[in-house]
């Protein structure tokens, strides 16, 4: 499954879901606070920008944000919203695309470093990140925690969601730390979608090893964007990588 094919036109025209999911104000509004803050003033830069869920608000907010994003889709659905002079966008891998410009603030939101599927490229997402930023520049990562715990020896699949309308299992493969999540959404009929997006879990220990290589220092980590304690039983964290001030 290449990530081009996954984000087409069909889940683009969906992906929105104003004021319910992760667009929902309680979700949403600590996420724009809190990158807000850490841009300090100066630009942001999202990696893997999507249709503009927590850009357009943040530039609302009076950051100037600039994205990358692969999926000419996706960026269809964002130009219905914003035009490019209010949010330009370089279409490209966030691995390895260039955005013109220096940046206080490099983000990545909602998983979406999993979607690159070796270490190899994560670790060039690190350095890509770097590569934009100013001296004293941070790099904010929002990720789960991999659910391993809940993996019994000889089962591959965990439920992580069932409500009702929809029931969310992974696949994990161990070996090559790669999972795949299957959404399977259905009403009364005895039809169902499924969608799968595949992913490479990373454990916070190993990320924080990437931001080294690629010059950061972990400068914070949280539970969530609200600044909860980060714990054991932590399902995600955000984590906050600042490159040395000149």
């Amino acid at each position: 499954m290449r990530q081009e094919d996954i984000w087409d036109a069909e889940v683009a025209q969906r992906y929105d879901t104003p004021g319910t999911g992760m667009f929902a104000p309680d979700v949403l509004g600590p996420t724009v606070d809190r990158l807000a803050e850490l841009a300090g003033g100066g630009a942001a830069l999202e990696f893997a920008i999507g249709t503009g869920r927590v850009a357009i608000p943040l530039a609302e907010r009076g950051v100037p944000v600039t994205g990358i994003e692969l999926s000419d889709a996706m960026v269809a659905q964002l130009r219905t919203k914003a035009d490019e002079a209010a949010i330009p966008v370089v279409m490209g891998d966030m691995a390895t695309a260039l955005a013109p410009g220096k940046f206080t603030l490099v983000y990545l939101v909602f998983n979406t470093i999993s979607n690159l599927l070796t270490q190899s490229e994560q670790v060039e997402c690190f350095r890509n990140a770097a590569r934009h930023l100013v001296p004293g520049g941070r790099f904010v990562i929002e990720l789960w925690v991999p659910e391993l715990r809940k993996l019994p020896p000889g089962q591959q699949a965990v439920v992580f969601t069932a409500a009702p309308g929809y029931i969310g299992l992974d696949t994990y493969d161990v070996l090559r730390q790669h999972v795949v999540s299957h959404h399977f959404r259905f009403d009364e009929s005895r039809q169902a979608r499924l969608e799968r997006t595949p992913h490479r879990y990373i454990w916070p220990a190993e990320l924080d090893l990437m931001a080294q290589l690629a010059g950061f220092e972990l400068e914070s980590r949280h539970a969530d964007w609200s600044g909860a304690e980060f714990t054991a039983e932590s399902r995600s964290h955000v984590s906050v990588y600042r490159l040395p001030p000149d």
